[in-house]
This record gives structure tokens, C-alpha cells and sequence, in this order.
């Protein structure tokens, strides 16, 4: 009975480590205390919005991205603590576009000029102007 028992204290020790071991490896969620606001060129189609958009989701501090390809704008939610607008221009250009930060404003400002939360309704990415496609034509980007 004691070897039954010593071996269920071991595997809900076991248990309980590799638990608190995942805790630290999530990645905790990125609070946006700054929007920053890119004017972006070279999109044409939904694939362009969601290249850009992971290539800021991989940046630490990047709390929400919206993409509008039509108009050309990039709006970023990122906490600056952890990331500067001149590394998330860098990164939309990086991904193949040319992109120049606009402007920078508070989540507060944002809402005053909106009337709404970033990354509450985000801008449709539309499709491709030349496929019809919603998010994987073949258009090569400008950069």
C-alpha cells in the first residue's frame, strides 16, 4: 500500500511541476497603451493584410493589429514598454511593403476620433483586385 501510495505522490508532483513549467512558457497577451498608425503601400488583396498582420503578431507588444488595404492604413495596438513605432514600421516593411508611421495616439484618442476600440471593428481587407480572392493570390508585392 505504501508503494501505491509513493507512487501517486510522485506522479501528482510530477503533474503539478510540468504544470507550473507551461505557466511561465505562455505568452501573456500585449495591453495597447499606444496606437500607432502606419500609411502602407503596395497591398492589394487579403493575403496582403494577413502577411502583415502576422508579421506583428510574432513582435512582443503588439496587442491588436487592423489592416485596411483599400485605404492604405495600418492601425497597431502595442504597449510601449515593449515595442517602438519605428519597429513596427520596420516590420510591415520587412513583410514587403512600404510603410511610414502617421501618427501615434493613446487608445483614448483613438476612440475620440473613431467611436470605437481598436481592434473592436477592424477595416475589411477586401480581395484582390486582379484574382477575386479573399486572402491567397499569388500578387507579388511592391516594396
Amino acid at each position: 500500500m505504501n508503494k501505491i501510495k509513493a507512487v501517486n505522490v510522485l506522479l501528482v508532483t510530477a503533474a503539478v511541476a510540468l504544470l507550473v513549467l507551461l505557466g511561465f512558457r505562455v505568452r501573456t497577451g500585449a495591453t495597447a497603451d499606444a496606437v500607432a498608425v502606419l500609411r502602407t503601400t503596395g497591398m492589394t488583396c487579403g493575403s496582403c493584410s494577413e502577411r502583415i498582420t502576422r508579421a506583428l503578431a510574432r513582435e512582443k507588444g503588439v496587442a491588436v493589429t487592423e489592416v485596411d488595404v483599400a485605404g492604405g492604413w495600418v492601425v497597431v495596438g502595442y504597449d510601449t514598454k515593449r515595442v517602438t513605432p519605428a519597429v513596427l514600421e520596420a516590420k510591415v516593411s520587412a513583410a514587403g511593403f512600404a510603410s511610414q508611421l502617421r501618427t501615434v495616439l493613446t487608445p483614448a484618442e483613438f476612440r475620440q476620433l473613431t467611436g470605437r476600440d481598436i481592434g473592436k471593428s477592424a477595416a475589411s481587407a477586401g480581395g484582390c483586385g486582379g484574382c477575386g480572392s479573399a486572402g491567397g493570390c499569388g500578387t507579388k508585392q511592391q516594396g
